[in-house]
């Protein structure tokens, strides 16, 4: 499978970066109001206990999405105007997976714009046993695991594009047949 995208993959993969997930930290604020804002952690069902609205499910939005909605929630009995930022701290729940002839094989926090040469770095580097051109890159994809051979040491020469990550991804670097 060729990993290059269409603009419209490349929009929905941004999305789907920036969606808030379990663990996630957020810091609230509202304008004005001090006993509103501060941070949050996203608890494992996807909802966080804010001040004056309770329970509210904030898995799967973007910041922005979750300021709108506490806005709204405000704006419904409590607050004239408020005007209400938040601030991912920590993606904690957005990891990649990094697997075989590595130096450190692990868990990495992923980041925005994340590719597959930074988490080969984070992982050390490939031991001498590696089979760089081969590196297998698995996701999901609606509902599907899909396979993608990343020829990174040709990427690393600048003879390919990089190969962009998303969270959940899992790197898998075989082992040379030598």
């Amino acid at each position: 499978m060729t990993y290059d995208r269409d603009l419209g993959a490349l929009v929905r993969e941004a999305a789907s970066a920036a969606a808030l997930g379990p663990g996630d930290v957020v810091e609230i604020r509202v304008y004005r109001e001090p006993e509103l804002s501060g941070l949050f952690q996203i608890a494992p069902d996807g909802t966080i206990d804010y001040p004056l609205l309770g329970t509210c499910q904030v898995e799967g939005k973007t910041s922005s999405e979750l300021a709108r909605m506490l806005r709204e929630g405000l704006k419904d009995g409590y607050l004239r105007e408020p005007y209400v930022t938040v601030t991912v701290k920590e993606f904690l729940s957005k990891r990649v997976y990094v697997l075989g002839q590595v130096e450190k094989p692990g868990t990495f926090r992923f980041e925005e714009g994340m590719n597959v040469i930074q988490v080969i770095t984070l992982a050390g580097g490939f031991t001498k046993s590696a089979r760089p051109n081969s590196t297998v890159v698995t996701r999901i994809e609606d509902g599907k695991e899909v396979r993608t051979v990343v020829p990174v040491k040709d990427i690393s020469e600048g003879r390919a594009r990089n190969f962009l990550l998303r969270p959940g991804d899992i790197v898998f670097v075989p082992e040379s047949l030598l």
